[in-house]
């Protein structure tokens, strides 16, 4: 008797451990799916930037990715409205930076970024 009892709560404890480490991993996915960090010599060169706005791009970007990074660790409740204010604040100082046909690219990369990633 006392054998199986003391079974069952070894089943029961690795039992619970495994679900700690299902949303530990749940947990880290989700944060990885926040970071934003990009090669910006990539994106300079598919936007085709001249020197001076692949600076300010980057300064940007690099707000940009500290907001996303705050909402990863956010609040459930708070998480989706933090990005929507992130990205609203990234595409309005990026629309400063860049001419029109360069906005309109970064526009369709970073809605594809955000929609690959399930943020969007």
């Amino acid at each position: 008797m006392k054998k199986m009892i003391l079974t069952v709560v070894a089943v029961m404890s690795l039992s619970m451990s495994a679900f700690a480490e299902n949303d530990n991993a749940e947990n880290t996915l989700n944060v990885e799916n926040y970071d934003m960090n990009i090669n910006m010599r990539k994106l300079a060169v598919a936007l085709d930037m001249t020197f001076d706005q692949m600076e300010s791009v980057e300064d940007v970007h690099n707000m940009f990715c500290k907001e996303m990074m705050l909402a990863a660790h956010a609040s459930k409740d708070d998480r989706e409205k933090m990005v929507d204010m992130a990205v609203k604040k990234d595409l309005r100082y990026m629309h400063y930076i860049l001419d029109e046909k360069q906005y309109h690219k970064y526009l369709l990369l970073l809605n594809t970024t955000l929609r690959n990633r399930g943020l969007k």
